[in-house]
């Protein structure tokens, strides 16, 4: 078979990637599958020490008559996604590790993959899809709204874009199920899902002890206040919260009390009402731009400020100090959380995406 139908596909061995092996397979192109361990977790370990996930891509491949790889990339993976973990809450900030992992490590690995194995493209299980327009690769939305991934992607350089193929895109969840179901993959079709960070099991601030054991001896505990200053309480330490946080506070205020700041030099959280947290501008950083030319003059510009959140519509107001960008939402929106990603759409179409920045001195910009 010719080169150029030779796709590397990465298998995790659950419901997404095996359906993406099957529909590349009736596609004419030759599959090979390839399994990266990343990070041991002690409830996926099956008796001989190996990730049962392993096992499973193991089982699919040779059911598929395809070939396949297993890789250790424990060590990398530690080095720089889950370290980037820990360090953005030591910061203060709320890590996006998905966002940082794709294209820093997942689809970095699989492009150098793709190059030893002769492979011309990649393909993955995510739910979105690609437009190639005017010389720009676009990422767009999945069909299925509850699955689409865009958001994570929004960091994927254009030579990586231009190798991808995202077979699901264009599908719903059930579908897909129903799909493998049809090809004998009944067993497969009923799994349930991938966690959502995939190296944490639980909370994360038990990860945070476990893998940064002198977390509590460098930082340790803080004080509560609002947002005049005063003193509401005492905390466990700034790394163990997040913007918008209600539940598992520890202090009892008589009303509902949401997270609205942390300060890590003075390790002080400042809590607040619902409305306190509520905003109408963000500052941005970083920003990666698909068409920055189409980007500071769309008018139909929206950002989701979080995964799950909706699409807001939006606009760029100005470049300010240090190369940040002031963004005015048309409507208010909630807990603007430094470290998270803004990520910017014109309708289903990804235009490009930046990290939220410190809010600090953002009343001098407005």
């Amino acid at each position: 078979m010719e080169k150029n139908k030779r796709v590397l596909v990465g298998m995790s061995g659950g419901i997404d990637s095996t359906a993406v092996c099957l529909m590349l397979q009736e596609q004419g192109y030759e599959v090979v599958g390839v399994t990266m361990r990343v990070f041991d977790i002690a409830s996926q370990l099956a008796s001989d020490g190996q990730p049962k996930f392993v096992d499973e891509a193991r089982e699919v491949a040779v059911r598929l008559g395809i070939e396949h790889h297993v890789v250790d990339e424990r060590e990398p993976f530690r080095s720089s996604i889950v370290q980037y973990f820990i360090d953005e809450y030591m910061q203060g900030r709320t890590p996006n590790p998905c966002v940082m992992c794709n294209p820093l490590f997942k689809f970095r690995m699989l492009t150098e993959w793709a190059d030893r194995l002769g492979c011309a493209y990649i393909a993955t299980g995510h739910y979105v899809q690609t437009v190639c327009e005017h010389g720009h690769w676009y990422i767009v939305t999945g069909d299925d709204a509850q699955k689409d991934q865009s958001y994570f992607l929004w960091r994927l350089s254009q030579e990586v874009l231009a190798r991808c193929l995202f077979p699901l895109g264009g599908w719903k969840k059930p579908g897909v199920r129903q799909y493998l179901a049809d090809r004998n993959f009944a067993l497969k079709a009923r799994e349930g899902e991938s966690m959502e960070v995939c190296f944490i099991e639980g909370d994360y601030r038990d990860f945070l002890r476990q893998h940064c054991p002198q977390i509590d001896t460098l930082v340790g505990s803080g004080k509560f206040v609002d947002s005049a200053g005063r003193t509401l309480g005492t905390h466990q330490g700034y790394p163990y919260y997040t913007i918008g946080q209600r539940k598992g506070l520890g202090i009892a205020l008589g009303k509902p009390a949401y997270v609205l700041k942390l300060n890590p030099d003075k390790n002080t959280v400042m809590l607040g009402d619902a409305e306190q947290l509520a905003t109408q501008y963000m500052l941005v950083e970083q920003v990666l731009l698909v068409d920055a030319g189409r980007f500071f003059t769309e008018q139909q510009l929206t950002v989701r400020i979080r995964y799950r959140s909706r699409a807001v519509p939006c606009e760029v107001v100005r470049e300010v100090e240090g190369g940040k960008l002031l963004i005015r939402f048309h409507e208010a929106v909630s807990a603007v959380t430094p470290g998270q990603s803004a990520v910017f759409y014109v309708g289903n179409r990804l235009l490009g995406g930046a990290f939220i920045a410190s809010q600090r001195g953002i009343g001098q910009w407005i």
